[in-house]
């Protein structure tokens, strides 16, 4: 069995709802018949086994599904899971015809399931966890890579406020606004100290490259948060928007880019394996977006690593709270310091001292 299979086994699917994330489904349900339209019981809850943020769930019917993401259990950081933006920004672009799960209904009501959650369509589909996609043949391979990079170019390219979405961010430097935010939830979750994120704590704030214009960006976007349709080279939907918010464009494009460099497709025989190179993966989106070149990426990068740093910081910090709600959790905070000393090496190719 190949690692990507393993991995595809580990994080794909649902398994029985953990005792700890329990719900009550009894007044999960009569809230549904309430406020999702076409809803029609009974009601079976089950856990998906990926993610390690918003416990999701899949609620089956007998005549379809719907997924349930709800706020984690426990002491929370500020302003980390929402999941009213989350809906917000999913029913704001499904009305756009961007890919997006329909999104249902919301509940701010503490008192249904005790937090926060929303209801969305469960879209089936295919969802690669290997970015490589050994799983497929070699001519499917470049059709599925771009349509993920013609799908992100998509989202740059709205105009927030025309979709209803001009108060989504606050204004001003998206980059200066995130190194602010990640270094806040780094140190309110701090469990060891470690010199290179202190050493980007400093340098990052004053370095901070000019933004050129606001798009919504989704914070994460990598092709295991994708449903593709199941026979076309077409995402079907683009999930968790967790980390979604008003910013700059540069944010999810450099993201995009790093992937080339970080396991799963660094290394490989991009010709032999019919998978874009990180220039092609760049030509793709500029020319769907316009833009006539891509900026020197050494500061994104070692922002990029920071805020993973600074998001896997959290889960550690979620371990000690008793509220991180994946087995994989640590395993995830394991890769904390190489992360920051990474990050730092971008910082000094950038021009840190």
């Amino acid at each position: 069995m190949t690692e990507s299979v393993r991995k595809d086994d580990d994080f794909s699917g649902t398994k029985p709802v953990e005792e700890r994330h329990r719900i009550d489904e009894v007044r999960l349900e009569a809230w549904m018949k309430e406020n999702v339209e076409g809803y029609q019981g009974p009601l079976t809850v089950l856990q998906f086994k990926g993610g390690q943020s918003n416990p999701t769930y899949r609620l089956n019917t007998p005549g379809r599904s719907y997924v349930m993401r709800r706020k984690p259990f426990g002491k929370l950081l500020p302003s980390a899971h929402a999941v009213d933006r989350e809906f917000k920004v999913i029913a704001a672009l499904g009305k756009q015809g961007f890919p997006v799960a329909k999104a249902y209904a919301l509940c701010t009501d503490d008192n249904v399931i005790g937090s926060a959650f929303y209801i969305m369509s469960m879209e089936d589909g295919r969802i690669f966890w290997d970015p490589a996609l050994p799983q497929l043949s070699r001519e499917e391979r470049r059709p599925i890579f771009t349509d993920k990079i013609e799908t992100l170019a998509k989202l740059h390219m709205y105009d927030p406020v025309a979709i209803g979405l001009g108060d989504f961010g606050k204004p001003g430097n998206y980059f200066a606004r995130q190194v602010d935010r990640w270094t806040k939830q780094y140190k309110a979750s701090e469990t060891q100290s470690i010199p290179e994120m202190d050493r980007l704590m400093e340098w990052l704030p004053t370095s901070v490259p000019d933004q050129e214009r606001v798009s919504v960006v989704h914070g994460d976007y990598r092709i295991d948060n994708m449903v593709f349709h199941a026979t076309q080279p077409k995402v079907q939907a683009v999930l968790d928007w967790e980390l979604s918010t008003l910013g700059d464009p540069m944010a999810d494009f450099t993201y995009l880019l790093m992937q080339w460099t970080m396991p799963g497709l660094s290394g490989l025989d991009f010709e032999a394996l019919n998978i874009p190179t990180m220039d092609e993966a760049a030509e793709i989106y500029c020319k769907a977006t316009g833009r006539s070149s891509v900026p020197n990426l050494n500061w994104y990068y070692s922002y990029n690593l920071f805020r993973l740093a600074g998001i896997l910081q959290g889960i550690a910090g979620r371990i000690r709270d008793g509220t991180a709600s994946s087995a994989k959790a640590m395993e995830s905070v394991k890769r904390t310091v190489p992360l920051a000393k990474a990050s730092w090496e971008y910082a000094l190719k950038a021009g840190a001292k």
